[in-house]
């Protein structure tokens, strides 16, 4: 069973910077696309970033481009996502998620999970 576990969240003021950590135990992550996703209280879950399998192209919505950063060490079977000038609107639950598909993928298709790690950006 592919498991997937987030790591590196917390409170930080406006303008600082994190980085979540998705870690794989049970399969080796780089043959997978991998997603980040985030839901704020009373919202729909919404994609962030995605990382692709076949050849490490990467994706981010138009919110976050320019200020995270989503990358893989292979080594530590490990992707994580760098999130710098944060902004009181990326508070949330931060999910990774795989897919099998060698392409970033709709979110339908994502089906192993993490737990979720919280991000709280507040002065």
């Amino acid at each position: 069973q592919l498991q997937l576990v987030e790591s590196g969240g917390g409170l930080v003021q406006p303008g600082g910077s994190l980085r979540l950590s998705c870690t794989a135990s049970g399969f080796t992550l780089d043959k997978y696309t991998i997603g980040w996703f985030r839901q704020a209280p009373g919202k729909e879950r919404e994609w962030v970033s995605c990382i692709a399998s076949i050849d490490g192209s990467t994706y981010y919505r138009e919110s976050v481009e320019g200020r995270f950063t989503i990358s893989r060490d292979n080594a530590k079977n490990t992707v994580y996502l760098q999130m710098n000038s944060l902004k009181p609107e990326d508070t949330a639950v931060y999910y990774c998620a795989a897919t099998g598909f060698t392409l970033c993928a709709p979110t339908r298709l994502f089906d192993s999970w993490g737990q979720g790690t919280q991000v709280t950006v507040s002065s």
